[in-house]
């Protein structure tokens, strides 16, 4: 049984906020995280497919970058799972995660500047998306 308040019932008031934005964000990072999960795979499979001049970007050849993007993007399946079920940790490590593939894909502009650059404006949208709504908000 309901009990009713000035503003309304309040089982309608203990209910966390439902946020839209969170579920895009939740959607978005395990996009990003498949995205990555291709970059690794190609990078593991297909060594000349990257290449520009060097057989290394940065201080890693495409074979260990291969092995970073597939374990990045891994995790960042789970958190855009763990996103969109609502755990609040999961927004905090999905900004950490979207900053540090951004940082990672600026090394590959040369390599695949298309793919690149598409990255990481989907991980600027994710930081907003993930930082937009209220603090007590879920996916809904």
């Amino acid at each position: 049984m309901t009990t009713k308040t000035a503003r309304g019932t309040a089982s309608a008031m203990t209910r966390p906020q439902t946020s839209g934005w969170l579920a895009f964000a939740g959607t978005l990072a395990m996009v990003i995280g498949a995205f990555n999960i291709i970059d690794g795979l190609v990078g593991l499979f297909k060594d000349e497919y990257y290449l520009v001049g060097q057989n290394q970007i940065l201080v890693f050849d495409y074979t260990t970058w291969g092995w970073i993007w597939l374990i990045l993007g891994i995790v960042q399946v789970g958190v855009g799972a763990a996103i969109l079920s609502g755990k609040m940790w999961a927004r905090a490590v999905g900004v950490f995660f979207a900053v540090v593939v951004a940082i990672g894909h600026l090394g590959f502009l040369l390599a695949f500047p298309i793919w690149s650059v598409l990255t990481i404006a989907l991980c600027v949208l994710l930081i907003y998306a993930l930082t937009a709504p209220p603090a007590g908000a879920k996916a809904g």
